[in-house]
């Protein structure tokens, strides 16, 4: 069972995915156009939900929601199934190679046996697309790899079924009905409305109130946990931003990049200025990143340096307000 499937590389793995099934299904669409759509730029500080043995921070929406606001504002149907046994599992997946249809799965990235020992930890919430079955190898397509690869049948068992904090259950998702047209033009307008709605969310942990937060949280740690565990909590943010799919700086350069193209799309030179605004905000994210794992790897030569990381954040939150409340009126 091998599908005549093109593999594309790109940033983040559920934007990849999903274009990447578009494409095969004669859709040409863009990993930036599928974030923007599909609202997937976020923040989210949640305290109560450990990661690693650290409060979870996210700079994207919860796994599986780009795909489904994406699919829903173009006009394509989607299904997604979760299983009580691996068997059910791999039967349903077969069921679809047979029928010329690669399917996307939400795998744990710990037992993935081809990412570099650095990147395997515990986070289930990656994304890959499986395309075909030769003897007892599962031809795999993970868009954030150069190349294809495979899993043994045991091996893609084994992440399919990964325990823990947003444990997969076998998660497999693919399109089942097309549109003639993919009506692209409204898609980006509730596409970006919604975005700007999340980040500019009255809610504490949320957006851009969610930033700043986590910047009032970083200034006490120190002193209220102790340098090691804030040392921790510290390298989850970083962890969280730049390992885990494209994290902060990274989604802002894929969405600068999706307000480049809807700025031709829509005929709109203010989301071609607003491009460069957000990618201006993506190098600040990424300064902030290198600054905290100074701290936390112990090379930081400033005396208040956790004070000095908590204004940067709270200079890039005021940055993404103003974005956001201009993005708003330009759409």
């Amino acid at each position: 069972m091998e599908i005549n499937f093109t593999h594309h590389q790109t940033a983040h793995c559920e934007n990849g995915v999903v274009s990447n099934l578009l494409k095969y299904n004669g859709f040409d669409v863009s990993e930036p156009m599928v974030f923007g759509i599909g609202s997937g730029l976020l923040f989210c500080y949640i305290p109560l939900l450990k990661v690693n043995h650290a409060p979870a921070v996210t700079y994207r929406v919860m796994p599986g929601q780009i795909f489904k606001r994406f699919a829903k504002r173009v006009g394509i149907n989607i299904k997604k199934e979760k299983f009580k046994n691996p068997q059910q599992a791999q039967a349903r997946l077969d069921e679809n190679l047979e029928n010329n249809n690669p399917v996307g799965l939400q795998v744990g990235v710990y037992n993935l046996v081809y990412f570099p020992d650095e990147y395997r930890f515990h986070f289930n919430a990656h994304n890959l697309i499986v395309y075909g079955k030769q003897n007892d190898n599962y031809l795999i397509s993970d868009p954030v790899m150069e190349t294809v690869t495979t899993l043994t049948t045991k091996e893609l068992e084994k992440v399919r079924f990964a325990k823990g904090a947003f444990a997969p259950k076998g998660h497999m998702y693919y399109p089942i009905d097309f549109p003639k047209e993919l009506d692209i033009k409204t898609a980006i307008v509730k596409g970006i409305k919604n975005t700007c709605r999340d980040m500019l969310a009255p809610i504490p942990i949320v957006g851009i109130k969610g930033i700043r937060y986590t910047a009032k949280l970083i200034r006490k740690w120190p002193t209220k946990k102790g340098i090691k565990v804030a040392n921790h909590y510290l390298g989850q943010i970083v962890r969280m931003q730049e390992e885990i799919g494209t994290g902060g700086g990274g989604f802002r350069y894929i969405y600068a990049a999706f307000l480049q193209e809807s700025s031709k799309v829509l005929n709109n030179n203010a989301l071609a200025e607003l491009s460069k605004e957000m990618t201006e905000i993506g190098d600040l994210w990424r300064d902030f990143a290198l600054e905290a794992s100074r701290i936390y790897k112990n090379r930081s030569a400033k005396s208040d340096a956790y004070n000095t990381i908590a204004s940067q954040l709270e200079d890039i939150a005021n940055k993404e307000e103003i974005f956001f409340k201009k993005l708003r009126k330009a759409i």
